[in-house]
């Protein structure tokens, strides 16, 4: 028979795409720390999730409420400036400067009708002396009180200034028990050009309320943000914990599969010293003992019991050599994979070995032993179980890859019976399954009842 010759299908095994990043490799016992509750670390990614949120929330409406704040400001100095270009310029007279009477009632007839209410509690015109020109509380009218800096220097760099008013001050005992004020105070002139201080005094009420406003429209908006972001991050969550389940699961597979196929190893070897060299080195006992009662004539019965400890040296040498070759870590996988087909000979089946010596030395240490082992326990079956005549073991290059195919004319067997794993030496089947997955390698198995059976196994050069 040929390796690619025969009637049966492929079934593939293993894909190659098994071997992922959180799996455990060779040797791995999995997770160190036990098992980890997904709903532990549901719980903990949420409860940091949520304390974030929160964190962010906080800090995005503090800021908001400042800028918030900061905004209702601006607005009230926008009205004292609207008010001074649309209002007071107009209504001012030079005559105004001079404590003229009927200058001040004009003024105080348009601040009263157009200006004061329920946003605007106080008016003042200033000179630059400081004297009050107009006050809607009359009382302050001709006082006289020092400017402040910055009123001086609106004066003379206009602009527009506002600030929480200072009620302690005296030009601010009018002003007193109506709570929190806000004072705005601008440059404003007469038609001549003459320049006066205009001041107005807001109720912070009217702050607080525009501040309000603003925050619960900014405010809205970052906390409607996050609560999305939220719920667009959930699905995320639940994708990763899912993955970290089946990763979880993955590895406790794994761990059990690599606990039977050391279980199974050790069987091996054990059936395999009791019936070989355990057989053989009590025959020896028997003989040597027999020799012992008989001492005249014992050298032929002494030579044959040394004949039967040789074979049994031997017996364990193959055996030793069948678990870790010599060759394989210091001539090579060719020479190791030539070693195994000779080992093989002497139970019977005839090996024809064809090996590419370039593809053997492009895999590196660990996919060396993968292939070993592959080979080694798919020839030990063509020989112990399959009743096999001939095998051929090919190692070649194809599509990039470097392949192992071993096929014997042996009785063959249904890979897709769910009885087979269950039958003598047929547990190999699964754990050659899980073994090709871990190194993300390819293995196909073709084989049917009395058409033989045939193994492929792909994997990646270094």
């Amino acid at each position: 028979m040929t390796v690619d010759g025969g009637a049966p299908g492929w079934t593939v095994l293993a894909t190659g795409g098994d071997a992922r990043p959180d799996r455990p490799g060779p040797g791995s016992t999995g997770d160190r720390g036990g098992p980890v509750s997904g709903r532990r670390v549901a719980l903990q990614v949420v409860a940091a999730v949520a304390a974030v949120l929160v964190l962010v929330g906080l800090a995005g409406v503090a800021v908001v409420r400042r800028i918030a704040e900061r905004e209702a400001v601006n607005d009230a100095a926008q009205q004292t400036d609207l008010l001074a270009l649309s209002v007071i310029m107009p209504a001012l007279q030079d005559a105004l400067a001079d404590g003229d009477p009927e200058a001040r009632a004009r003024l105080d007839a348009v601040v009263r009708r157009g200006v004061l209410g329920d946003r605007f509690v106080r008016v003042k015109v200033w000179s630059p002396t400081g004297e009050i020109l107009y006050s809607d509380a009359t009382a302050l009218v001709g006082t006289t009180f020092p400017l402040d800096g910055d009123a001086r220097a609106v004066l003379s760099a206009p602009a527009t200034v506002a600030e929480i008013s200072d009620l302690g001050r005296p030009e601010n005992v009018y002003e007193r028990g109506q709570g929190r004020l806000l004072e705005v105070y601008r440059p404003v002139w007469t038609p001549s050009g003459r320049p006066l201080l205009f001041e107005t005094y807001t109720r912070y009420a009217t702050v607080t309320s525009r501040t309000g406003d603003l925050w619960r429209g900014f405010g809205g908006i970052v906390i409607s943000s996050l609560l999305l972001f939220l719920l667009l991050l959930l699905p995320l969550l639940w994708a990763l914990l899912d993955r970290q389940r089946r990763s979880q699961a993955q590895r406790e597979r794994l761990l059990r599969h690599a606990v039977d196929a050391s279980e199974e190893e050790r069987r091996r070897i054990a059936a395999d010293l009791h019936d070989g060299v355990v057989q053989e080195l009590v025959a020896a006992s028997l003989v040597i003992a027999a020799a012992a009662e008989r001492p005249a004539g014992s050298a032929g019965s002494l030579r044959d019991s040394a004949a039967a400890v040789r074979g049994a040296v031997g017996s364990l040498r193959t055996l030793l050599v069948d678990i870790y070759p010599p060759s394989l870590r210091s001539a090579g996988l060719a020479a190791a994979l030539e070693d195994l087909a000779a080992a093989v000979r002497g139970r019977g089946p005839e090996v024809v070995v064809s090996i590419d010596g370039e593809a053997a030395d492009a895999l590196p240490d660990a996919t060396g032993r993968l292939v070993y082992r592959i080979a080694r326990e798919t020839l030990r079956n063509a020989a112990k179980h399959a009743g096999a005549g001939r095998v051929e073991v090919t190692l070649d290059r194809h599509a990039g890859r470097v392949r192992l195919q071993v096929g014997d004319d042996g009785a063959g067997f249904d890979p897709q019976d769910p009885a087979t794993g269950s039958r003598p030496g047929h547990l190999g089947l699964r754990l050659l399954t899980d073994l090709a997955a871990e190194h993300g390698a390819v293995l196909a198995l073709a084989s049917a009842p009395g058409a033989g059976t045939r193994w492929r196994l792909e994997v990646d050069p270094a």
